[in-house]
């Protein structure tokens, strides 16, 4: 008797890595493509399409119903939303997490995860890699086992790191090289990190591991573009700079590539690394890409002028006009304390901290109406959602005069907290406010954060009355990205 396909669910199908993957999986498993914009997609052999916003619990769990295994190519360098306030690190934890937990609700087997290569130095590691790692641990806290595939640069004509080097060649007619780019990396094969990938799929002895992959050659950042320079066929000369700030660079890389700094500026703060795949965490078959660093160059060209012809027939599609707010801060809660109780608290306080200029009244004990003096009408009317778990608390935006609510809303706040830790996540996600939208940005936008932050010293003065004494750096507002 032939056994029945497994069901695999793929987030992040229609990026570029998710695309050639889903190319793969669909000949070998039946494959649920999520996308949040699903809907829009038609299903074909062995592939249904469900529209699924990973920002929300709800969507992602049943994302991955009637899913045996999941794969995760998630990241959120990009806003997600018209105005987006917080740090990529602090999205891409919600993201995991929601993953994570939906996984447990539908007994998934197995997530498959695509991170970069974690230098030995964990100590120092820059955002982006900091970011991933979180990612890695949070997508295992709720019992599924993981299979992390780490690669770091990943040859193609689209994705993140490479068209950013390809474009520096292209434009450049004189090439500065900063210190970084004698820092050694491992440069790998699209087609070998699609491989690596469809090959870990329900793999018994590849769960719980995380497995880092490479092509032939391990190769400075110099000599990858002095080899991009010869297959493109310019000759431009090359200066080594003995100084330039990583800052710097990363701005110089931003105006010549014209690609925008969210993606930018994690990844060349991330090249101050060496990044090359550890034998001990190599397997067989899986880590080792065939491709060359030339012949993978020339196959990103060859596609990426291929496509270019193309461009002409390809219809636009209209990203949506909704003028939408994400906003996303982490702050520490005191020992013992959880997100349900970071949820009350910080009701309490909103009632005490800025009186008489703005009170909250709770009614029917799960309603909160915040109101100020001399309005009838609440500025903001929040429900609170039941949720069994004291790890997570939800307040729909259900009301007042500052919030566009209809009845598809789903504005809401979000207090999360950060699996085996006190840190939590306060979140909110699809406000969609009543003002005018220049002057909500200016007022209501930075009114907000202010009031995020003041709470977040509030939670620090608690902690002062324990025997934990807090980093003073943990009031130091987040630089924006």
């Amino acid at each position: 008797m032939t056994q029945p396909r497994k069901r695999l669910a793929l987030a992040g199908a229609t990026g570029y890595i998710g695309h050639n993957l889903l190319n793969e999986l669909k000949k070998k498993y039946d494959v649920i493509a999520l996308s949040r914009n699903g809907n829009d997609k038609e299903d074909e052999a062995n592939v249904e399409w469900r529209s699924c916003d990973l920002f929300s619990l709800g969507d992602t769990t049943a994302g991955l119903k009637g899913a045996d295994i999941a794969i995760y190519l998630v990241h959120s360098m990009m806003p997600s939303a018209k105005l987006t306030q917080g740090s990529f690190e602090d999205m891409d934890l919600i993201l995991a997490d929601n993953y994570a937990r939906a996984a447990k609700a539908n007994g998934i087997q197995q997530i498959v995860y695509l991170s970069g290569i974690i230098p030995d130095e964990t100590e120092n590691l820059s955002r982006h890699l900091k970011s991933r790692l979180e990612v890695e641990r949070v997508l295992g806290a709720y019992g599924t086992p993981v299979t992390t595939i780490r690669a770091a640069l990943i040859v193609g004509p689209k994705g993140s790191s490479f068209p950013i080097l390809s474009k520096l060649v292209k434009r450049l007619p004189v090439m500065l090289l900063p210190r970084w780019t004698r820092n050694k990396t491992h440069p790998v094969a699209l087609p070998d990190v699609i491989h690596a990938l469809g090959s870990s799929v329900d793999r018994e002895d590849l769960k719980d591991r995380a497995i880092d992959i490479g092509g032939p050659e391990a190769m400075t950042y110099k000599e990858m573009i002095l080899k991009t320079a010869e297959v493109m066929d310019k000759k431009q000369p090359t200066f080594d700079l003995p100084l330039m700030t990583v800052k710097l660079s990363r701005l110089w890389v931003t105006l010549v590539s014209g690609e925008p700094k969210e993606t930018v500026y994690p990844l060349v703060e991330s090249m101050v690394h060496e990044m090359v795949a550890d034998p001990d965490k190599m397997v067989e078959g899986i880590s080792d890409g065939k491709i060359s660093f030339e012949q993978s160059v020339r196959m990103a060209m060859e596609e990426e002028e291929s496509k270019s012809k193309k461009s002409g027939s390809s219809s636009s599609s209209k990203k949506s006009q909704t003028l939408d707010v994400r906003s996303v801060q982490r702050v520490r809660l005191p020992d013992d304390r959880n997100a349900n109780w970071a949820a009350d608290n910080y009701v309490d306080w909103l009632s005490t901290f800025a009186k008489p200029f703005l009170t909250s009244k709770t009614a029917e004990e799960t309603v909160v109406r915040i109101h100020v003096p001399l309005l009838d009408a609440p500025l903001l009317e929040l429900t609170k959602e039941p949720f069994e778990d004291e790890q997570q608390a939800t307040y729909r935006i259900t009301g007042g005069l500052f919030a566009q609510v209809k009845e598809d809303s789903n504005g809401r706040i979000e207090f999360r907290q950060i699996p085996g830790s006190q840190e939590c996540i306060i979140a909110i996600h699809e406000y969609v406010p009543a003002l005018p939208w220049l002057v909500y940005k200016t007022t209501q936008a930075n009114v907000h954060l202010i009031v995020m932050y003041l709470f977040k010293l509030h939670l620090l003065r608690l902690m002062q009355t324990t025997e934990e004494q807090p980093d003073e750096s943990d009031m130091i507002v987040p630089e924006p990205n």
